[in-house]
């Protein structure tokens, strides 16, 4: 069957935190985008809701953080870590940032915000249940993607593609792109359990040796990132369930051993597998990966999604005027990703320096109970603790809105 075609500016594929903010901007700067999310919504739990200094910072700029901040969100201003006997704890100080803390808000909040707001300019069309599942090809340029929907096929025709689509890319894997794997000794089990007044709000953390445990508050309930060596996920099991929440009890602050009935099955554990990764080259002629298609990150420090937002930010601000003048060459591709390619090195390295120098051997087992790094602790000085809070909250070349409204929002 014929496939129905449309023509775009960009064709943006995933609607998560990338491809949201980077088809708001252009919309917002009179570009004409296509979003394909191929979801109903955007209703899917344990993704990344840890909204930093930066990304608040940038719906400051936009003239939305009021009403941003309307939305369900719990803050939190400073980060503590119990290793072993040692605590460690980075506070928000010091951050050149109208923000000074960090929002935790449920990722489809932020999206549908995203979306809502998108819709006001003519420009912005954004297409649920749609999924990109090839791209087209002709005389070695991209000029557009062909996706699954409701209605049928779809082909959609545009000057410039973007691959939002996530660490399982499909217009990645569609475009030759393959990542260098750069390891991560963990996954992660994510669950929730009911959360009471007496039991303080701050994030938790706490890893002893073979086993480490992150809770985030969320108001009513704990979501609780339960961390295992790398595809150990099949040895949790045979050890059993009564097993697994006896662990969790013994690692939480507070008494929480009641509460763990909630998990009544291995049904109610969903498991991330943690990838990091990065494209040595994002872009070629007619297309673009940004965000976890570009480089997937490791949960640690909460830092996906603003990495994300902040590459669609410099992606937005670099494309608009071309996309407009119907003028994207691969200069202007390559210009992206040497804007991006630096915050995303540095922050990957410090994640790596953690996973290998704490977490990994500390889920090994490997001799007795853990202790913070040196570094760790000399970044509890005086002089020196602000560094720590401005590298994972601020970010490390924050980006700023430079695309003008000249969408004529209804």
């Amino acid at each position: 069957m014929a496939a129905n075609s449309i023509r775009t500016k960009c064709c943006i594929a995933g609607g998560g935190p990338a491809g949201m903010m980077l088809g708001f901007l252009l919309a917002r700067a009179g570009v004409p985008v296509t979003i394909l999310e191929k979801h109903k919504d955007f209703l899917r739990d344990f993704r990344g809701d840890t909204v930093h200094p930066s990304t608040l910072q940038l719906m400051h700029e936009l003239g939305l953080l009021a009403d941003f901040l309307k939305l369900p969100h719990s803050k939190v201003d400073h980060v503590s870590m119990q290793i072993g006997e040692d605590t460690v704890k980075i506070a928000l100080v010091g951050l050149p940032t109208v923000c000074k803390f960090i929002a935790f808000m449920p990722q489809w909040d932020f999206l549908d915000f995203l979306a809502d707001h998108g819709k006001k300019y003519p420009t912005f069309d954004l297409r649920m249940r749609a999924e990109a599942s090839d791209l087209i090809e002709e005389g070695g340029r991209i000029v557009g993607l062909r996706a699954k929907t409701d209605d049928g096929p779809l082909d959609i025709r545009a000057d410039l593609v973007v691959g939002c689509d996530g660490r399982h890319s499909t217009v990645r894997e569609r475009a030759g792109f393959t990542p260098d794997n750069l390891g991560a000794p963990m996954d992660v089990m994510w669950f929730r359990i009911s959360r009471k007044d007496g039991d303080g709000d701050e994030v938790v953390g706490h890893i002893e040796r073979g086993r480490m445990i992150v809770m985030l508050n969320r108001g009513d309930y704990w979501q609780c990132a339960f961390v295992i060596p790398k595809d150990s996920i099949a040895e949790v099991k045979r050890r059993g369930l009564e097993r697994f929440r006896a662990t969790v009890a013994d690692m939480a602050p507070f008494d929480v051993g009641g509460r763990l009935g909630e998990v009544k099955s291995w049904d109610d554990v969903k498991l991330l597998t943690v990838a990091v990764d990065i494209l040595r080259k994002w872009y070629r002629p007619g297309l673009i990966c940004i965000g976890d298609a570009a480089h997937a990150m490791s949960p640690i420090g909460g830092v996906g999604i603003n990495l994300a937002v902040q590459d669609a930010v410099a992606a937005a601000n670099i494309l608009a005027n071309p996309l407009r003048r119907g003028a994207v060459t691969e200069a202007t591709l390559k210009a992206i990703q040497d804007r991006r390619e630096f915050p995303t090195w540095f922050t990957q390295r410090m994640q790596l320096t953690l996973q290998n120098n704490l977490i990994g051997p500390a889920l090994q087992g490997e001799g007795g109970r853990p202790h913070a790094p040196l570094l760790m602790k000399m970044l509890q000085w005086p002089l020196l603790n602000r560094l720590p809070a401005r590298i994972m909250a601020n970010g490390v070349r924050p980006e700023h809105i430079h695309t003008p409204d000249a969408g004529k929002a209804g």
